[in-house]
């Protein structure tokens, strides 16, 4: 024989061991939860006119368990919002009622009675919300509803929002897709994973589920196949515990696609870099409103099935392998700002890395994203530049402009331009007297607009150069080194890596007659960094049906940087498996740079 004494109550349970001792630890536990649960949240946002009410009904002699949420104003005085909830709960029990009446059961109504006590005292009902709840710490607050107290808890750390994957892949890492608290942070948050163990044929509702993970990001297993997925989470902040909310995957895990071409070369960078060098990625990731468009499916990559091209399975790809690379720098371009915002920030800050990401012009909803390793750079500065916004109006571009002041036309079509440069000055922490600066751009992708792209790469370079002046202005004893990564929509053949590469396109270079009409006569650009391209030029950095070539770089200073070591690009045999790119197992049209470079 054994006892189990519920906490705060006059009884004991006494039960025989045996069969039956699993049956009463979950009932006495399920008990010590109602017991203890009984609790009235109330919460008013920063500057909020207006305050929320929430607390779950429990009244079990008319088998009632519900919700309530309610918005009320702060003016509004104790007795009013007691008059609102008694109304609100009178709704369900009359209901009940009426029910059972119909049913010839003998029922009587039962008292409601609202109210607001403090210490066990009732707060006078003249008196205001605003000044009862939120004046004052008044932690022996409690509401009466139907006999029982309500313990009243003011701000506690609270979910406003959760939701999670539509996709789960073997091996690939998933986390909130969706994430909005208030009073608690992410970091302070208890996420628990875990997986269905019951028949799997049933619908998630019914199934129980097992531990498996802790933390903000899960990796499915193999033994994951065929399951759902549970994530819990519990919102804290110090020694305050919001309540719990949890979701179930409408959708088992999936074995996924085998072993992406990435994960081979994962192998070259399984290890951070010690502080003597650091690792650069550069990957046009293809924004989801270009992927999901019609011309995108029908036209550009028809051979990609439909699934495939969703963001949801893309971006578990994209994550995965941007991950793997163990990279200090990731200049990304085409990045969403959704998937910015859901995905890639909540993921890198997760691994100690800062973000900045730098939307393009007008209403473009995607633009350019550089995520640095905070253990090894702190961002002292950045810089958006919309090319074709700032060229009338930023002194270093002025060379530039007084040419095109003689082309009206093509100077209409260059300001239209929605191109983003974006600039970051970082502080190399362990060499305090060094700035790296940090370019990342993705220019004009138009066939015919090489002349167009070569002003925008010396637009880009002249206003990195006004801001490495400053730098060495402001302080002398500084020492920059640049470096410029992104997707140039420009083949090695073109101005734009002559102006990169050898400091100079001159008058006569052909890119300056790409388009009939727009030929520009007597302006040749120079550029002052000793540059390189950290990954020379391969065949291919982007492989469609309609076009393979060279137009990602990662460009350098060679006078202050080395290439320690560049990571081997897929073959040509990996790109066509599945005809051309994207596909089940690259998730963008472009490839993703990856290069060492070392201080010198």
């Amino acid at each position: 024989m054994f006892f189990i004494r519920i906490p705060n109550s006059k009884f004991s349970i006494l039960r025989p061991r045996g069969k039956l001792l699993e049956q009463l630890v979950c009932y006495a536990s399920s008990l010590i939860n109602k017991m203890t649960s009984r609790q009235m949240f109330i919460r008013l946002s920063e500057g909020a006119e207006t305050f929320s009410v929430n607390f779950e009904l429990v009244f079990e002699s008319l088998n009632i368990q519900r919700s309530f949420n309610l918005n009320r104003r702060c003016t509004e005085t104790i007795g009013d919002l007691t008059l609102r909830i008694s109304s609100n709960v009178e709704k369900s029990i009359t209901y009940k009622v009426a029910k059972k009446v119909k049913k010839g059961e003998e029922i009587e109504m039962p008292d409601i009675n609202v109210k607001v006590l403090n210490g066990g005292t009732e707060v006078p009902p003249e008196l205001t919300c605003n000044n009862v709840f939120f004046q004052k710490e008044s932690p022996n607050l409690s509401a009466r509803i139907l006999g029982t107290d309500y313990k009243i808890i003011i701000n506690p750390p609270w979910i406003n929002s959760l939701a999670i994957p539509t996709t789960f892949l073997v091996g690939f890492p998933v986390y909130p897709k969706k994430f909005d608290a208030s009073f608690t942070s992410k970091e302070e948050c208890d996420f628990v994973w875990s997986i269905s163990t019951v028949d799997t044929k049933k619908h998630p509702s019914q199934c129980s589920f097992q531990q498996t993970g802790k933390g903000f990001i899960y990796l499915p297993a193999p033994s994951d196949i065929g399951h759902y997925v549970k994530l819990d989470c519990t919102p804290k902040a110090g020694d305050r515990v919001g309540p719990s909310v949890s979701l179930v995957s409408q959708k088992r895990v999936e074995a996924g696609p085998g072993t992406c071409p990435f994960e081979l070369r994962h192998k070259f960078t399984s290890e951070i870099l010690p502080c003597s060098s650091f690792r650069v990625v550069s990957y046009n990731i293809l924004a989801d409103l270009y992927a999901k468009s019609d011309v995108a499916q029908n036209s550009l990559f028809p051979y990609c099935p439909k699934y495939a091209l969703e963001i949801d399975y893309r971006k578990l790809l994209i994550v995965k392998e941007l991950v793997g690379y163990n990279a200090d720098l990731l200049c990304l371009q085409e990045v969403d700002l959704k998937v910015y915002q859901s995905d890639l920030e909540p993921v890198f800050k997760s691994l100690k890395f800062e973000g900045v990401i730098t939307k393009k012009g007008a209403q473009v909803s995607e633009g350019v994203a550089c995520f640095y390793r905070s253990s090894r750079f702190s961002l002292e500065d950045s810089h958006r530049v919309i090319l074709g916004e700032e060229i009338n109006d930023h002194p270093c571009f002025s060379p530039i402009l007084s040419k095109l002041n003689e082309y009206p036309a093509l100077k209409e079509r260059v300001l239209a331009r929605t191109t983003t440069l974006q600039v970051l000055v970082l502080k190399v922490l362990d060499r305090p007297n060094h700035r790296l600066i940090v370019g990342n751009t993705h220019l004009y992708f138009q066939p015919a607009a090489d002349h167009i792209r070569l002003l925008q790469a010396g637009l880009s370079i002249a206003y990195i150069n006004d801001v490495v002046s400053k730098i060495k202005l402001s302080d002398p004893h500084l020492t920059t080194s640049v470096i410029l990564c992104g997707d140039f929509n420009s083949t090695p053949d073109c101005g734009v890596y002559k102006l990169m590469t050898e400091k100079h396109v001159p008058v006569d270079y052909l890119d300056w007659k790409s388009q009939e009409g727009e030929h520009i006569e007597g302006l040749s650009l120079e550029q002052p960094f000793p540059f390189a391209s950290a990954c020379g030029t391969p065949e291919f950095t982007n492989f469609t049906v309609g076009f393979v070539g060279c137009l990602d770089y990662i460009f350098y200073q060679t006078d202050h940087l080395a290439v320690e070591q560049v990571i081997p690009m897929p073959s040509k045999e990996e790109v066509t498996l599945y005809t051309a790119i994207p596909n089940v197992v690259f998730p963008s049209d472009h490839l993703a740079l990856v290069a060492d470079l070392k201080w010198l």
